[in-house]
């Protein structure tokens, strides 16, 4: 018993502070660029790291996280739920690794190349990730989540959030895979990177030119917005919606799914906007019609 009370304690205290986090990082992070990608600062520093390797580095450890509590089940006393497809939430893990099969091998390894990161960027994914991870995997295997779940496979409500999951997942690919080919073929005409002046000591910096096609016609950022679309999905799918009556009554109530997809809008809504800022910076042509990262709103 007293094990099953602290592991209650440290889930309650972890789903408190995922609450309260990436709303208060938000607004900094309008303002001050993460410093990967386009923003990954040009000049050399003994802190900045493979973007490849260390993408594969920060996003495994949401797996193997997830995994190893998901089959601890820190918050039951009872049988762990059954390791098959047929299971609600054994389905619904396997849902999380199939998206990060995809995010933390496959598109990483299929990547013609990528800019550096400053150490920051994945020290702050890992520890972002063990803690999803660690609560994912005590919820789907907690004694709540069996009974939310129960007979869950008959609901019709359940395959449609499982379906938007889906088309999240499949848009995010789609258009991820747009700016890969942006990549590949920069490199097939011969431009690649582009290199520093002669005697600056500065990192390579990527090829980017305007993406064209599916929601690129509209928005800056479909693969941000597909992805959102996949942890609504999820979220409808695993959890009951949390409580709005008051700000104690929703951390009261709010499981992990749900923390999942707002921290994900609270944390790139903000790139989201300074990259669609960038595009029509570094591209006099770019389409001004576009939105940054929501159709025909923001």
């Amino acid at each position: 018993m007293k094990n099953i009370e602290d592991a209650t304690m440290w889930y309650d205290t972890g789903r408190m502070w995922f609450a309260i986090i990436p709303p208060l990082v938000s607004p900094l992070t309008f303002i001050i660029n993460a410093p990967f990608g386009r923003f990954t600062p040009k000049e050399h520093s003994i802190f900045l790291v493979d973007g490849i390797k260390s993408w594969i580095f920060m996003e495994l450890v949401f797996p193997l996280t997830f995994c190893y509590t998901y089959l601890k089940s820190p918050l039951s006393t009872g049988p762990h739920p059954p390791l098959s497809l047929t299971h609600p939430s054994s389905f619904l893990g396997a849902l999380l690794l199939v998206h990060y099969l995809n995010r933390a091998i496959i598109s990483p390894l299929r990547t013609p190349s990528r800019s550096k990161s400053h150490l920051g960027v994945p020290l702050s994914a890992v520890a972002f990730n063990i803690t999803n991870g660690s609560l994912l995997g005590a919820y789907l295997s907690s004694p709540a989540a069996q009974a939310y779940l129960a007979g869950a496979s008959a609901r019709p409500a359940f395959w449609v959030a499982v379906a938007l999951w889906a088309a999240g997942l499949a848009g995010n690919i789609v258009h991820d895979e747009v700016l890969l080919n942006i990549r590949r073929n920069a490199k097939a005409k011969g431009k690649g990177r582009a290199s520093p002046p002669p005697g600056k000591r500065q990192n390579k910096q990527e090829h980017y030119a305007i993406p064209h096609g599916y929601l690129y016609r509209l928005i800056s950022y479909p693969n941000y917005f597909c992805e959102w679309c996949e942890w609504l999905g999820f979220a409808l799918a695993a959890a009951p919606l949390p409580s709005l009556v008051s700000g104690e009554d929703f951390l009261m109530t709010v499981a992990p799914p749900w923390l999942f997809f707002m921290s994900e809008i609270f944390l790139m809504l903000p790139r989201a906007w300074r990259g669609h800022q960038w595009y029509h910076n570094r591209f006099p042509d770019y389409p001004k019609e576009r939105k940054a990262v929501i159709p025909f709103l923001f």
